[in-house]
């Protein structure tokens, strides 16, 4: 890949990834409603999840899904009904979630929630199918490989990003955490706003090739 290409990628994912999306809010959410332990699993695994998509985007998968309308659809409920489960599940826990010991509780579920939120949504596979082959060099070798060289920077990009914002969420649930009433709110709208991001993917449109 020539420098060029590379430096414009790079620049570009930068941007992507400061910009607050989905993802950013997820880990925020359950940040906010779970503490700072379970936030590193859940932007851990959409790690996982976004280079999952690297992967089959790179394997040519992602464009068989985005090309049916039947995969995407089933794809695409399946992971809105499991955001709206979790958001469910985080405003029904909201009266637990009171003190910082429930920091280390979660951890594992946390990850593995974060790597299916992440996993079962087709619009990140169409993001990285649109986004890096304009970046690709067609004179190199191996494109597959620049694929996923580039989905990996572009994934690593994205939770440093999440990292910060776990951060962020962490210190202000740290400042909240002392008046109960309050964190419950919290915690319930953190749920609502996680079964909101399913809705959300639940009415997304299939991408329409030009």
């Amino acid at each position: 890949m020539s420098a060029t290409n590379f430096w414009l990628f790079l620049a570009a994912a930068l941007v992507i990834a400061a910009i607050p999306g989905p993802g950013i809010f997820y880990v925020a959410a359950r940040t906010l409603s779970e503490g700072r332990t379970s936030g590193f699993a859940s932007t851990a695994g959409t790690a996982l999840g976004g280079l999952v998509h690297v992967l089959a985007g790179s394997l040519g998968i992602s464009a068989i899904i985005l090309a049916s309308a039947e995969l995407f659809a089933v794809v695409k409920f399946v992971g809105a009904l499991y955001l709206v489960w979790l958001g469910v599940r985080t405003f029904r826990s909201a009266g637990r979630v009171l003190s910082l010991e429930s920091e280390a509780v979660g951890d594992k579920r946390a990850f593995r929630d974060g790597v299916l939120v992440e996993a079962l949504n087709p619009k990140t596979a169409a993001f990285f199918l649109a986004f890096i082959p304009q970046f690709l060099d067609p004179a190199a070798s191996s494109p597959t490989l620049q694929f996923i060289a580039l989905g990996a920077i572009s994934v690593a990009l994205n939770t440093l990003a999440d990292g910060v914002v776990v951060l962020m969420a962490s210190a202000t649930r740290r400042q909240l955490i002392a008046r109960p009433h309050l964190m419950r709110s919290l915690t319930q709208g953190s749920g609502v706003f996680i079964a909101g991001l399913g809705l959300s993917l639940a009415m997304a449109r299939r991408p329409v090739p030009g």
